[in-house]
């Protein structure tokens, strides 16, 4: 386990005394997860630095996941495979054609954040529900079947064994997170994500250069996101001194909280603004996973001890806060997807 205390004491002497410094965080805290996951170890300890990253910078990276390395493998090869085809072939699995469930291929441009089209293309993926599901039935947005490509075949597969692995990583993560705050280990499970609104993003930046952003400056919207890449980099999370890059390591899952865990711990824990920039010269993906709370949740600040910040809305694209939001995660999400595709809303 590797661990720089992001908001580390210096000491310099002014006129005969020492004064405190507090430094900056240069970098992503670092986070062994095992104990956790596993159920054995230290879990104590892990949950201690997973609740100082949260307070501090809102992101940390994680081994330990016991994430199979060879499945991530086969996810990248099939979806280079796939973004490499034409766009009228990748047209056969276009949102559009998912109807309410917003699910399948947008073309680079074609998902807008903080306003502005990204230099990107996807794929926006999530459970599957079967045809009789209730929420289906209703036409409730982001539910229904996924909408994968005939080709590369293996895609899809491999991408719903990722999602049943990267769900037990995470729900592991937020009992550290439980622990961490005070709460009895299961206290998510209990409260939120009895049944967790799970998605699953496959990003593909083709090269570009610094007058363009992959994605433009925001914050997740739900509990935790967990973030596989390629090595190519790009990521930049926004310290309290600063932008700083996040390093691509393919191995190591890079976890950030999102703004119904800032509204929980009433901006204790920080929904922290990111983008991404591909300056590889070469194609970069990216594999963010979801783990949002249950659609009818109703997320309500807890009773922590101490004072929270100063309101966030100054640092939040458009200006809102979720501090003061009132309703289910479901009419939370449903908003904030409209506006990052307000075509497709439009029609629906």
């Amino acid at each position: 386990m590797s661990w720089k205390r992001s908001n580390q004491l210096s000491y310099a002497p002014v006129a005969g005394r020492t004064l405190a410094v507090v430094t900056a965080p240069t970098h992503l805290p670092l986070v062994d997860v095992a104990p956790l996951v596993e159920g054995i170890g230290d879990v104590e300890t892990v949950a201690r630095e997973i609740d100082r990253a949260c307070r501090d910078i809102g992101f940390f990276r994680i081994t330990g996941h016991g994430v199979d390395p060879d499945l991530l493998g086969r996810i990248d090869a099939a979806a280079r495979q796939f973004f490499a085809q034409p766009d009228d072939v990748k047209q056969a699995i276009a949102m559009p054609n998912g109807g309410s469930a917003w699910r399948g291929w947008f073309p680079v441009g074609g998902e807008l954040t903080s306003g502005r089209p990204d230099r990107k293309e996807g794929l926006y993926i999530g459970a599957e529900h079967p045809a009789t599901h209730p929420r289906v039935v209703a036409g409730v947005p982001l539910h229904g079947p996924n909408l994968f490509p005939a080709e590369p075949a293996d895609l899809g597969p491999a991408v719903l064994e990722w999602l049943a692995q990267l769900e037990h990583v995470a729900a592991a993560v937020m009992r550290g997170i439980a622990i961490g705050l005070g709460l009895t280990p299961t206290w998510f499970e209990e409260n939120l994500t009895a049944d967790p609104t799970v998605l699953f993003r496959i990003f593909h930046y083709p090269p570009g250069d610094d007058s363009d952003w992959g994605v433009a400056e925001h914050t997740d919207y739900g509990l935790l996101t967990l973030l596989a890449q390629d090595d190519r980099g790009g990521l930049q999370v926004h310290a309290p001194g600063g932008w700083i890059d996040v390093p691509a390591e393919p191995d190591v899952l890079v976890c950030n909280i999102g703004d119904m865990l800032d509204r929980l711990t009433d901006g204790r824990y920080r929904s922290t603004p990111h983008r991404v920039r591909n300056l590889s010269g070469q194609s970069r993906l990216s594999y963010p996973f979801f783990f949002d709370p249950s659609w009818d949740a109703e997320v309500v600040p807890l009773p922590l001890e101490g004072s929270p910040p100063a309101d966030d809305a100054d640092r939040r694209w458009d200006g809102t806060s979720v501090r003061f939001w009132d309703g289910t995660y479901g009419d939370y999400l449903t908003a904030k997807v409209a506006k990052v595709f307000p075509e497709l809303f439009a029609r629906l």
